[in-house]
């Protein structure tokens, strides 16, 4: 998905950007970016590969050779960046976090009224580099942020770092991503994740609302124009994208996924569904607090009947081939044999998008001994894949497990009621979750409902973004 992390102060901040921008690197795994303007050196720029090493292996070596009292870094799964631009409205160093489903056609519609763009494999345009281009098409870099916005199809959050020092942030439109302001004794920050800045010594200022933009200098933070209070937040930042020591509109992540998981087991007792059950664990790592929190509620006993072995396989999804992506996670998969075998066990996974994995996952535990394997996912049945972030490998549609069932049971006419199937207390919905039983050779398989994931989160549901449930923007 991508995040960007900056600083700005009277002193040198690239140590804190380079940890701060490091505190994202679950966010992202195949670029990454730095960039620092000092009043000697002015701009500066540094991009490396993080394919194969983590962030602070490949940027060490700025701490020594990039100096500057205001910096940007940003961790990316796109394009190159942060790209520096010189333009009638000053240099700036830019990065941007968000999709765009729109990009040849605002890159044709740009290139056909004047200039041209540094070519990537294949012809395409540096995304980075097309939101420069319309921002720098508006007298002012504020009007441009806010055209680019209005013009891109997607999602859209954009970080500026100028010469002089300042700092431009704005949240998409629709807030669908947070920005949040942090503000230290001698340092202001704009991160994704609050927690960033926190070990930075700074504390939350503010989180930008959705179409808000910001002027961040070593004296504080400006707001350039004004946001709206409607927003449709990701529901995914607290499920499985963000860290467990993160909060998001004020609702804190690991809280939301011990509330989710109670909401669950609530849900299976009044169903009768959880008395055969000898221990409950959850898939690692991001199932796991789900997963306490339902062992809390329905009293049974939590145990890790299987460790994920990080030293080495931290990322199940760095590699770019699906098939490297499934060895890489069977492999870090290891079993503690006593709390398997022969064992009735539950796990509470954070979602279940194409089912690869947890197909992985259930034959493992079969392998190992298990006496019968029950699946809970922390969210309801993936129905549609997502348009506005670039959430796991830009599934489409009919890569998703469920569209695939359902069109085994029904043909495309059961597309027609895809609220039907994703609910457990239809007909269509039992016939979905009993085929895909048989399928991953399952004990028993529930998702939560979206008004358990709602109750969890406790936001209102308009303020939301459930698309990938439900279809609705």
């Amino acid at each position: 998905m991508g995040a960007f992390f900056a600083a700005a102060s009277k002193r040198n901040v690239v140590e804190d950007v380079y940890y701060g921008t490091d505190y994202h690197s679950h966010l992202g795994t195949r670029r990454a970016g730095m960039a620092a303007w000092d009043e000697r050196d002015g701009l500066q720029r540094e991009i490396h590969s993080i394919e194969s090493s983590p962030f602070r292996t490949r940027f060490g070596h700025v701490l020594t050779e990039m100096r500057g009292c205001s910096a940007i870094g940003c961790i990316s799964d796109g394009n190159p960046q942060p790209l520096l631009i010189r333009s009638e409205q000053g240099s700036f160093a830019i990065a941007i976090v968000g999709r765009i489903n729109n990009g040849k056609a605002l890159a044709e519609k740009c290139l056909k009224e004047k200039g041209h763009f540094a070519a990537l494999g294949g012809g395409q345009v540096n995304d980075t580099e097309l939101v420069a281009a319309l921002i720098c098409q508006k007298p002012t870099l504020v009007e441009g942020i806010r055209f680019a916005q209005q013009q891109v199809e997607g999602t859209l959050n954009i970080l500026l770092l100028l010469e002089g020092g300042h700092l431009l942030a704005a949240r998409d439109l629709r807030g669908r991503l947070p920005v949040c302001v942090g503000r230290g004794e001698d340092m202001m920050c704009v991160s994704f994740e609050d927690f960033a800045y926190g070990k930075l010594g700074c504390e939350t200022l503010k989180e930008l609302e959705a179409g808000e933009i910001v002027e961040l200098s070593p004296e504080g933070c400006e707001v350039r124009m004004q946001g709206f209070r409607e927003m449709h937040i990701c529901s995914f930042l607290w499920t499985y994208y963000g860290y467990p020591t993160s909060s998001y509109q004020g609702v804190g992540v690991e809280s939301m996924r011990y509330r989710n998981g109670e909401i669950m087991a609530r849900h299976d007792m009044a169903e009768g569904r959880c008395e055969m059950v000898d221990h409950v664990g959850g898939v690692p790592d991001s199932g796991t607090p789900h997963a306490l929190g339902y062992a809390y509620a329905s009293g049974k006993r939590f145990a890790r009947a299987f460790i994920k072995y990080t030293p080495t396989w931290s990322r199940s999804f760095m590699p770019a081939v699906q098939s490297e992506r499934n060895h890489v996670a069977r492999m870090k998969q290891i079993p503690v044999n006593s709390l398997i075998r022969d064992r009735n066990l539950l796990f509470v996974d954070d979602s279940i998008v194409r089912g690869t994995q947890l197909r992985e996952t259930v034959e493992f535990l079969y392998e190992s001994g298990a006496r019968s394997v029950h699946i809970r996912s922390a969210c309801p049945p993936i129905m549609y894949g997502c348009k506005f972030l670039n959430f796991s490998r830009n599934t489409s549609d009919m890569e998703l497990i469920t569209r695939q069932v359902v069109r085994e049971l029904e043909g495309e006419e059961g597309f027609r009621y895809l609220d039907e199937y994703a609910r457990p207390d239809t007909e269509r919905g039992r016939a979905m979750r009993e085929r895909m039983c048989g399928r991953f050779h399952l004990a028993s398989l529930e998702f939560q409902t979206l008004e358990g994931l709602e109750e969890a989160i406790g936001l209102e549901e308009c303020r939301l973004c459930t698309y990938c449930w439900t279809g609705r923007d």
